[in-house]
């Protein structure tokens, strides 16, 4: 029987629940040098930034929930350097801007490793790098000149594979090539994101869970048990933005949702032959994320129900039951000889997804309103990145991430509902659409129907 929600695998799996009590809730107003409003990987990273950069800082964060309740405990544990809207920044600021943009985020996928090695944060991290797998003739050519583009934005020791070196590295059905990348490590993302907050509580960091904040303005970040006054206020809420006073069209939640099976026997592994644990997606226009967990688990995800109508967001992680179904049939696509092999766990969440599909850092240094995210997926190293700009933002240093071109990006507002959600259903209709027939079809070109879906969304 699977079992559907509480909040995810990793939590439902998580034997130290027990032994951490929740944190106190705001129970009064209160002042801080800075405040920061959301508790997962965004918010603690800046906390945890500040207070080593400058130890007699007053930082609190405030969270709705418990810390990682959001994506950073949901998420796949890809740990790796891709960041969204890098294309359109090179469009914007010139070739050599997203160049520095992608060695920043090539350098984070280390930091986050020895930064989590220092602090004593075992997150089940094995860097193994990232595979991303064509099964078609058009997502060979998609990954062809995806490979070809990484290596124009500085990756020169990314590796092109054909089908039979990439059925040597993991043996996937239908895989006619790949390309791999060593900036990638399979993570626990629930086991990252409790330490993370242990190490900002060592450093004299405030946190306050079951605190949600019904407003954040000038100096302030206001919550329905006590109002925390700030020179600096940052908003941290990624995939919940939507629920804050005057943000229901900044960021659209969009739902992921994900499956894990039983703990696969040592035969199991010697057919697959996916021994370096790297983490695995494809060049689907609706992709899949995968990775080979620490307990010899396979965790997928991929896009359900891609988002509910008002910017609405689940409470417990439970999805859809037919998403469950379309996931596990994905798995077995991916690796027929696991047919029929248990399911233990289904979970979903949700991600921040900007109308122009770019992640951002601003700091408005007339009001201290700060804020970062917009990851659209790729969030579990974009938020350190985004996290140590901030802090620099912040402490009102000029540095080599402050002049990166994603610091101040401004973009419009998703449409008014009911625009949103029918565009939203029709552009993943469309998506779907288009991998059926490139499937069917086995021609190497983009199917027309996901060039036109890209354009309207803003993806290109």
């Amino acid at each position: 029987m699977t079992i559907n929600g509480g909040i995810s695998f990793w939590y439902a799996t998580d034997r130290s629940a027990p032994a951490t009590p929740p944190r106190a809730p705001l129970t009064a107003h209160a002042t801080a040098d800075v405040v920061i409003v959301g508790g997962g990987y965004t918010g603690l990273w800046t906390a945890y930034y500040l207070k080593r950069a400058a130890p007699d800082l007053r930082v609190t964060v405030l969270e709705q929930k418990f810390c990682g309740y959001g994506a950073s405990g949901r998420n796949g544990g890809w740990l790796y350097n891709g960041i969204a809207g890098r294309d359109r920044y090179a469009r914007l600021h010139g070739p050599e801007a997203a160049r520095r943009l992608q060695r920043a985020m090539n350098d984070t996928v280390t930091e986050v490793i020895d930064t989590a090695a220092k602090e004593g944060i075992d997150a089940d991290i094995h860097r193994g790098g990232v595979l991303e797998v064509a099964r078609t003739p058009a997502q060979l050519t998609r990954l062809k000149a995806f490979h070809a583009a990484e290596l124009a934005f500085g990756e020169s020791d990314r590796e092109l594979h054909d089908a039979a070196a990439t059925r040597a590295r993991i043996d996937i059905a239908d895989a006619v090539g790949s390309s791999w990348s060593p900036h990638g490590a399979r993570i626990h993302p629930l086991k990252l994101v409790k330490g993370l907050a242990a190490a900002c509580e060592r450093l004299g960091v405030v946190i306050h869970e079951s605190t949600p904040a019904t407003e954040i303005a000038a100096g302030k970040a206001v919550t329905p048990y006590g109002t925390v006054r700030a020179p600096h206020v940052l908003r941290c809420t990624e995939g919940f933005t939507a629920a804050l006073k005057g943000q229901k069209r900044a960021w659209l939640p969009m739902n992921s949702s994900m499956i894990v099976t039983a703990p696969l026997p040592a035969s199991a592994w010697d057919r697959l032959g996916w021994s370096d644990s790297a983490v695995l997606g494809d060049m689907a226009h609706a992709y899949m994320y995968a990775q080979r967990t620490a307990d010899d688990r396979i965790a997928i995800g991929g896009r359900g129900v891609p988002y509910r109508f008002g910017s609405r967001t689940d409470n417990d992680g439970r999805t859809q039951p037919a998403t469950i179904d379309s996931l596990r049939e994905l798995l077995f696509s991916f690796f027929p000889a696991l047919t029929g092999t248990e399911i233990t766990h289904a979970w979903s969440g949700v991600l921040g997804v900007p109308r122009d599909w770019c992640a951002t850092v601003t700091l408005d240094r007339a009001t201290g309103l700060g804020w970062a995210g917009g990851y659209v997926g790729s969030g579990v190293a974009t938020a350190n990145l985004a996290a140590r700009t901030l802090r620099d933002l912040v402490l009102g240093d000029s540095t080599e991430l402050t002049d990166l071109p994603w610091v101040g990006h401004r973009v419009r507002r998703w449409e008014p509902e009911p625009f949103r959600w029918l565009g939203v259903q029709a552009l993943y209709a469309a998506y779907r659409e288009a991998d059926r027939r490139e499937a069917a079809g086995h021609r190497p070109t983009t199917a027309p129907l996901a060039r036109l879906a890209d354009r309207i969304s803003g993806r290109h």
